[in-house]
């Protein structure tokens, strides 16, 4: 089975939950995942590896404070990434204008590093949705054939 490195973007918490969700279904489908809540680049595996990537947005669109040293170093980053695959998860409000930017900006990065998609971007409103960690582990057992 596959490898995932599930790294977090939080300010207050709630996309913690969401990961260790993600954390539990991966498990149950026979694959690794390690969390990380303060990412740092250079100590994420990175080849033959999935990274998902779930978090929130903060401010004006921004990244929470937690992820924008990681997101920095990857944009900085020279290395060659074409053999990590990734999947996002936003997780944000849709009465804002920036609904899910830091997510969203974060697969585009992603795909210009040459990552490969394995899946297209969940975005969870919570104004519609009550519980994020359901609705982010239906989408992993939705498309759980293409998580190996």
């Amino acid at each position: 089975m596959a490898s995932f490195q599930i790294i977090i973007g939080s300010m207050l918490g709630g996309t913690e939950y969401v990961a260790e969700a993600c954390q539990e279904t991966l498990e149950t489908l026979g694959h690794q995942a390690t969390l990380h809540y303060t990412p740092e680049f250079s100590e994420i595996e990175q080849k033959d590896q999935t990274w998902l990537i779930c978090t929130s947005t903060h401010g004006a669109g921004d990244y929470p404070d937690n992820i924008q040293a990681f997101v920095t170093d990857l944009e900085n980053s020279q290395q060659d990434l074409i053999h990590t695959k990734y999947a996002v998860i936003g997780i944000g409000d849709t009465n804002y204008d920036t609904f899910c930017y830091a997510a969203k900006n974060l697969d585009k990065l992603l795909n210009s590093k040459s990552c490969a998609k394995i899946i297209d971007i969940k975005t969870i409103d919570i104004t519609q949705i009550d519980d994020p960690e359901t609705a982010a582990q239906e989408w992993l057992e939705t498309h759980k054939d293409r998580l190996s």
